[in-house]
Formats: structure tokens, sequence, C-alpha cells
């Protein structure tokens, strides 16, 4: 069974956006991102993260990252050179399923401050011998699961995630829990601050580009997507009524969450393959536009294209098309499509024609072209209204995940979107790089964040 041409560009059309639908998004993108900063429970929570500075890639000194993510614990030591350079030593620790449903919360968090000391005697033995805490070694936290973050060293678990269940610690400051299990063993370290990864993207970034100025963004293109900017404190409406801010910051880091932009479906696109797809995920009507963009999605996208059509294909199992596939479809440029062919055949369970291989060719690319030209709503949004792009100034981002890196021609059709809505001269003034590892380097650089922040007498 083949599928007819004209239906495969049928189908790719409904993937398309035009430039006016870009606009009109980037237009709502920043009226939903302004409600955000104005007040809480908002569906864009636009987090403020206590972060002030940001690092221009002349900073020297050792700090420590901690990633807790998962069924790994890492702990990082990282030494910057103060040339956007640095080293880092890094030992990762299991943990195991019994600690994530342990009975209670000081199971999982000695055994961290167990791990956390172990590597401090490997690797810092001297430290041991401090006994001052403004000497303790200092540590960025990367605590990947929901929080209420109210200072830059606190933040209340709303709830675990990724089959973790330790009820005890539900409600509690993950930061107090870790330092008081620290201070039980006598560790010198402090915990310092709680860490996204999309703001390590950035504080990575603004580290190790210093050529290209500091790092005005950090965004994720992965299997989820979220970006951290720059915003005028001034323009953080709500944090008047958590907390009187002095000093001398004029600005602070913010935490996007923009994967929920526009769950209610006013100005992103919609399609039948979309409707089915966000039924079938455990939270329905959510996270729209990651569901639009993200690797955890696309692959899912294509297949409800495919099983309308081939329904006794190997891919009629929800979930069971990977997005990497997408890629190895984009990736063949050769003029009989032969890698397509060996697709169809062996993972897909379709028949192997011509035909069959351009169809698949067609709606595959539409779909990427869509999460590219989708993705470029945020970033214009943002730059426009921080003024980043004023002056002849350029725009500084960090990127960093699967689909940024490695979805054939991700940034290029990024980009075209962009000159759409802002015009190719300042598309051009975008200066795009990955930034690695935002949640061990970006932790140990928002830790040492807090070194200036100390210096500026800057307390919220």
């Amino acid at each position: 069974m083949s599928l007819d041409l004209s239906e495969a560009a049928t189908i790719a059309d409904k993937f398309s956006y035009s430039a006016q639908s870009l606009k009109l998004a980037v237009e709502h993108f920043q009226t939903l991102a302004e409600d955000g900063l104005k007040k809480d429970d908002q569906s864009m929570t636009m987090i403020p993260t206590y972060v002030t500075e940001v690092p221009t890639g002349r900073e020297t000194g050792t700090y420590l990252a901690l990633d807790l993510g998962g069924t790994n614990l890492r702990v990082c030591s990282i030494t910057l050179h103060g040339d956007g350079t640095f080293d880092n030593r890094q030992v990762k620790y299991p943990v195991s399923k019994e600690l994530q449903r342990a009975s209670n919360h000081e199971d999982l968090f000695g055994y961290i401050a167990e791990k956390v000391e172990g590597f401090v005697r490997q690797h810092h033995e001297d430290a041991f011998s401090f006994t001052q805490p403004e000497h303790f070694l200092r540590l960025g936290f990367t605590f990947s699961f929901p929080v209420v973050q109210t200072a830059i060293d606190q933040g209340i678990l709303l709830r675990w995630t990724k089959g973790f269940d330790i009820h005890s610690a539900v409600g509690q400051d993950v930061v107090w829990l870790l330092q008081s299990q620290l201070d039980k063993r006598s560790v010198p370290v402090k915990v310092v601050a709680l860490v996204n990864d999309t703001v390590g993207t950035l504080m990575a970034r603004s580290y190790g580009s210093p050529e290209v100025g500091q790092a005005a963004m950090g965004a994720i293109f992965g299997t989820g997507t979220n970006g951290a900017y720059i915003e005028n404190l001034k323009k953080i409406e709500k944090l008047k009524f958590n907390a009187a801010i002095a000093g001398k910051a004029d600005r602070m880091v913010i935490n996007t969450e923009w994967g929920s932009f526009d769950n209610a479906l006013k100005v992103l696109p919609s399609t039948t393959y979309d409707e089915a797809l966000d039924k079938i995920t455990p939270n329905p009507g959510i996270q729209m536009f990651e569901k639009r963009i993200s690797g955890m999605f696309l692959g899912e996208i294509l297949r409800q294209t495919l099983i309308v059509h081939f329904p006794h294909s190997k891919v009629t199992e929800a979930w069971s098309l990977d997005t990497a596939v997408m890629s190895d479809i984009c990736l063949d440029n050769s003029n009989d499509r032969a890698a397509i062919g060996e697709i169809l055949e062996s993972i897909l369970g379709i028949e192997d024609t011509k035909t069959n291989r351009e169809a698949l060719r067609l709606i595959t690319f539409a779909i990427g072209r869509r999460a590219a030209r989708l993705s470029a709503i945020p970033i214009a949004a943002l730059a426009i209204s921080t003024g980043g792009l004023e002056n002849g100034k350029t725009y500084n981002i960090g990127v960093d995940g699967s689909v940024v890196e490695f979805y054939p021609q991700f940034e290029l059709m990024l980009r075209e979107a962009l000159a759409e809505i802002l015009g190719k001269s300042n598309e051009e003034r975008f200066i795009i790089g990955v930034a690695k590892d935002g949640s061990g380097v970006g932790a140990a650089l928002v830790a040492l964040s807090t070194v200036l922040q100390d210096q500026h007498d800057v307390r919220v």
C-alpha cells in the first residue's frame, strides 16, 4: 500500500505556519509573559530565580555542583580559569529505587550528603581544615523536581516526579534538607543555590563565550523545552508582593516555563494529529507548546499521521516511533532515498516504494519545520520585550538539547522564522551557541553568582 504524494502534500500542508501567524503568536507570548511577571498562578509562571549576576567569562575559582534528576546523582568540582574555560572533575553515583521511595527523606538526603563528603575528601581534602562557614566550598544544587523557589538558596518541594515518592520531603525546603545532612557529617560545604537547568544553560553560555559578551538567554530544545532570560527587575511586579529587594541589583534571571505557552491554543496550530497525541499524554491540555516542538513528542506526531493510512504497520502502539528516526529520514538527501527505504521496511513495517519514500520525507520535514518555526516565537518575543536588539546590539543565546543540537537544519529553520518575524538584519544579530551541561557547570556558575551578589550586598 502506498500513500499518494498529493495526499502526503495535503498532510504536510497541515503543519505549515505562516509568517503572519508567527507574528501574532509573538504578540500573544509577550502578553502572557507580562501577566506571569505581574502575578502568580498564571499559565506561564515566569519564575523569579533570584539570580542577579551573570558571568562574563573572567571569573575564577572552584565551585561544586550537585545534580539530582533521576536514577543517578552527579557531583562535580568546577575550576574556572578566568578565560571562558574550566576543568570539570565529576563522579556519578546510582540512586536506588529504595532510596527514591524511602519512608523518610533523611535516607535520600543522608545518602547524597555521604556521597558529597566522599567526593570532597577525594578531591578537596584540605577543605576539612576549614572551621569558618565563609571558607566552606560553595555548591549549586540542580534539583529537577517541582519546587516553589522563594530565594536563591530556598525551594519548597511541591511534589515528586520521575518515580520518586518520599512523602516526608513534600512541603519542605530541599536546600535545608541537604544542608542539615551535610552539617550532621561536618562536611565543609555550603549549599548556596538551587538551580534550574535552563538557568544553568544561560550561565554556562555566558561564561563560555566571553568573545561575544554575556548571554541574554538560555534555551533547551530537547526531550522537553524551556527558556530563561534576563529581565529588568522593575518589570517583575509580583516580587513586590513577596519581598522587598534592596541593593544594587537592577535585573534578574527569569525561568519562563514556556512549555506551557498558549495552553488555550489561541495562536498555536492544532491538527487532528496534535489532538490525538494530547489525548494519550498524562497531562492533556497542558504543555501545549512543548507538545509541538519537543523530542518527546515529534516522533509520536509523525506516528499519528502514519497509522491513519497504514493501520497494519509496526508502529500501531503509542510512543513506538522515536524522534531520532525523523532525523535519519531528513538526513537522506540521496536521489533514491535508500536510507528512507530501509526505515520504511525495518522500523515502520510499511511497504518500500518510491512513492512512500518521498511521502514519508515530505511529512517528516513538515513536522520538523513547524517545530523549528514555533521555537522562534519565545526567542523573538523576549528579544523584543527586553530591548535586546536595540541600538545594533547582538543577542547571545545558549542552547542545549538533542533537537537543537542534532535535528537536521533545526537552527537554520528557526533562523528563517526569526527573519520573517524581525527582518533579516535583526535575525543576523542573534548569536546562538551550544552550552552543554547547564545542570553541572551552570549550577557551579550560579553558586559563583552568589559570591558576586554578596559583594553587591543584594538581599531578597
